[in-house]
């Protein structure tokens, strides 16, 4: 069967919209492909920096003839009627019609309508140039004439249809000022004449002669495997770096690897510092030692080969690192030379949000708060609020100011070079985290204090002004910071109730679902053991695990279909008498031995299971209720609720009562699902 080969040829795409972009040119025309009635066997998209690509096999050759039946208005309708479906199913007369009949509405009209398939080439004709108008780049720009628009300048199309042993046809169609054709072009410089192209194999094997690797997942691995041979070369190891690794494959189309070094002196600089600075000026990898220090080296990704071996390339970059790497260690003797609080002043200079004041006045805040927090984790109030003092100082560094993802992180290398104790310059990095789901949690007890204070101010504040996260956005990250005050709480064994307003603790609650969720617990089960004032993450977290751990148990799952049973006899009941039933069992109405059993054995339970919770003891607060089982299978075997005496009734829908207020010590049974 036919296959489609796409390209557009353009001067160089960014690198970070490039894989986004190969799936959505992949959905666009896969999708419209299906809506046109060609439906193909496999497709796949391609990026370089210059070329989007798609291939799609198995198309036919045309779309199949479809028969379509249109059912039309009642006979003898209003004229209006008539006209609008004559219209509708393209028919000249309502004779061109039939007339069906059905027993309860009558007859009615129904157009039978024949729509002959179409050719490719001339759908593709019609899709392609829409698909190209409404491309959804991120960015885009405008050149020459016309109001087309494209990541960048737009310079040749590629478009051939046609059979594995055939001469393919070009799909006609224009794009601006650009017609389709079958031509494309080689590597800027190795090879950059015009290349004719027929289908998919004969263009990848067209491009690897020309330069060109096409697909960007190989480059990424050419690029992984020879920075890697070649520092083992050397007894050194590549610092695996993915995000760049993928920037770097989107830079070019040929990659050629190399190293180069830089003057060990500038091993003085932290680590973070020489990397951050080689990475982001120069999109370099750095390397270890065998000892596992950092090199004074750096792998380098050209997009040619040079003729001298890359000598003149590797120096270049040599010079340009080294300019950095001065004025790096530059930024941060300066930065040593002025004690962290001294930048504090300059904190007022900086508004943090128009509603809540400048980044000194938000320091004052976390101070106070981090001191009130400090003897709830373990921590010293006063070391608690020289951390929080410091935590923000950083910002006014020329170090964080030309490298911002730095932030916390050097405010811990000055803080330890002027002498703070370890556990005050630790907590200036670490109240940042987590700052995801992978980032590790704050472990001391002043960076606990800290780090909450912070998620926690950041939550209140923007909640008071109403700045709240809706639907999809979040600009101010709080969805985070409260995932990061869970995962602190829950991670450290913290008993830390949060004291917020309700609305908060409601997100605070859809935060921790998500988390739970996330961990593997039922969405059920998580729903039971959050009521609307639960405020100790530590305790709902234990409870949701008892809980499982319950009802993973036959006695668990048998005593939940007992409880159902009871749960569903009471409300109906309760329903139908008008009342609520308290739970208060009168001795001298028990009759049958079974609901005796169940009476004591509720009261005993109701009991254990109060000191249990009370203790934190949810493992044995759950064993407790399991212990329930039999006596609840017993009364449901022996026992009819709804005696004929009133009063036997009334007790017994009062043990019901009990049993579902005793098991409610725990959790909402009536939340979970079975």
């Amino acid at each position: 069967m036919p296959e489609l080969l796409l390209e557009l040829f353009s001067e160089e795409i960014p690198a970070r919209f490039q894989r986004r972009a190969a799936d959505d040119l992949k959905k666009a025309v896969t999708n419209a492909l299906v809506d046109a009635g060609l439906v193909y066997e496999g497709a796949k998209a391609f990026v370089t920096p210059r070329r989007l690509a798609l291939t799609v096999t198995g198309l036919p050759a045309r779309s199949p003839d479809t028969r379509e039946e249109k059912k039309g208005p009642k006979v003898g309708a209003p004229q209006p009627a008539i006209d609008g479906f004559l219209r509708s199913a393209g028919l000249t007369s309502i004779d061109q019609a039939k007339v069906e009949s059905d027993p309860k509405k009558g007859d009615f009209y129904v157009a039978h309508i024949n729509k002959p398939g179409a050719g490719a080439i001339d759908l593709l004709s019609a899709i392609l140039p829409k698909i190209l108008t409404d491309f959804p780049w991120a960015k885009s720009m405008r050149w020459g004439r016309g109001t087309f628009n494209w990541v960048r300048p737009l310079r040749a199309i590629t478009a051939t249809f046609g059979a594995e042993n055939e001469e393919p046809v070009v799909i006609p169609f224009d794009s601006n000022t650009i017609t389709s054709g079958q031509t494309t072009f080689g590597h800027r410089f190795l090879a950059p004449e015009p290349i004719r192209v027929r289908r998919f194999d004969d263009y990848v094997a067209a491009l690897e002669r020309a330069k060109v690797v096409l697909d960007i997942d190989r480059r990424k691995d050419i690029i992984r495997a020879d920075a890697e041979h070649l520092a083992f070369a050397q007894g050194l190891t590549v610092i695996a770096d993915e995000g760049l690794l993928e920037e770097v494959a989107g830079l070019v189309e040929w990659p050629v690897v190399m190293m180069g070094a830089f003057d060990p002196a500038f091993l003085e600089l932290p680590e973070e510092v020489i990397i951050a600075t080689i990475r982001a000026n120069q999109k370099c990898f750095c390397l270890r030692d065998a000892s596992g220090k950092l090199a004074p080296n750096f792998i380098i990704t050209a997009n040619t080969v040079a003729s001298d071996g890359g000598a003149v390339i590797t120096a270049g970059n040599e010079r340009v690192i080294r300019a950095r790497l001065s004025d790096a260690m530059f930024f941060y003797n300066g930065d040593l030379a002025l004690p962290l609080e001294h930048g504090l002043p300059k904190l007022e200079e900086t508004v943090f949000h128009a509603k809540l004041g400048s980044q000194f006045a938000r320091v004052e805040r976390l101070v106070k708060l981090a001191g009130e927090i400090a003897p709830l984790v373990g921590a010293d109030p006063e070391r608690a609020k020289r951390a929080a003092m410091l935590a923000k100082a950083d910002l006014t560094t020329g170090m964080v100011g030309e490298f911002p993802e730095l932030q916390g992180l050097m405010g811990r290398y000055y803080a330890t070079a002027q002498g703070e104790p370890s556990d005050i310059a630790t907590s200036v990095e670490m109240h940042y985290k987590p700052l995801g789901p992978t980032d590790k949690v704050p472990t001391e007890p002043v960076s606990i204090a800290v780090a909450l204070a912070d998620k926690l101010d950041l939550l209140t504040g923007f909640w008071a002004i109403d700045e709240k996260p809706t639907g999809s956005r979040d600009p101010f990250a709080l969805r985070r910071a409260a995932l990061g005050v869970i995962r602190i709480i829950s991670e450290n064994g913290l008993r830390f109730p949060l004291k917020v307003e309700a609305d908060l603790l409601d997100f605070f609650h859809d935060r921790l679902k998500v988390s739970l969720r996330d961990a593997g617990a039922r969405h059920d089960l998580v729903d039971a053991v959050i009521s609307a004032d639960s405020n100790d993450i530590l305790q709902i977290t234990h409870r949701a695990e008892a809980l499982s751990a319950l009802l993973s148990s036959a006695d668990g799952q048998n005593l939940l279909a007992g409880y159902k049973r009871g749960a569903n006899i009471l409300a109906a009941e309760e329903k139908k008498d008008g009342r609520t039933y308290a739970g208060t069992v009168s001795q001298d109405a028990l009759v049958l031995p079974e609901e005796t059993a169940l009476a004591f054995a509720v009261d005993a339970v109701h009991a254990a299971v109060t000191n249990h919770v009370a203790q934190d003891d949810y493992k044995g607060a759950m064993a407790e209720l399991a212990s329930l089982r039999a006596p609840v299978d017993a009364f449901f075997t022996a026992v009819l609720v709804n005696d004929a005496n009133p009063d036997v009734r009334a007790n017994r829908l009062n043990l019901l009562a009990r049993l579902r207020d005793t098991m409610h010590l725990v959790a909402d049974f009536s939340k979970v699902a079975g």
